[in-house]
């Protein structure tokens, strides 16, 4: 996949991630959960950008680092509502499988900026 189009599926995720928060409950822990999701989820697609205008490689594998962990914590926030509701939602499940996929590259374009580094 190329810059251009991980970007626009970054941004894509985010917009996703988004409409999603806007479905969870007004209560305290829709609200504390929501913000969490929505603060980790939109930065992988902002982290993401930032990495592609990296002026060196070590800058570019230190900012991917920071989206890894930022869909990393936003699939936790995912399982633990996951966990905590029993019912099935298809957003939420397209969602963390989108994640899952997106953490795999971010991981897999880790390595391989690593490998081209040495």
């Amino acid at each position: 996949m190329d810059k251009d189009s991980l970007k626009r599926r970054t941004k894509e995720f985010a917009k996703g991630v988004i409409k999603f928060c806007r479905k969870l409950p007004n209560n305290r822990e829709g609200r504390l959960i929501g913000d969490q999701i929505f603060r980790s989820g939109t930065s992988v697609a902002a982290n993401y950008r930032s990495a592609c205008r990296s002026r060196s490689k070590a800058e570019f594998i230190s900012r991917l680092s920071v989206v890894e962990e930022e869909a990393d914590e936003t699939l936790f926030w995912f399982e633990i509502i996951k966990e905590m509701n029993n019912s099935k939602d298809a957003m939420l499940d397209y969602l963390m499988e989108e994640n899952d996929e997106l953490v795999a590259i971010f991981v897999s374009s880790i390595k391989t900026a690593k490998k081209a580094k040495k």
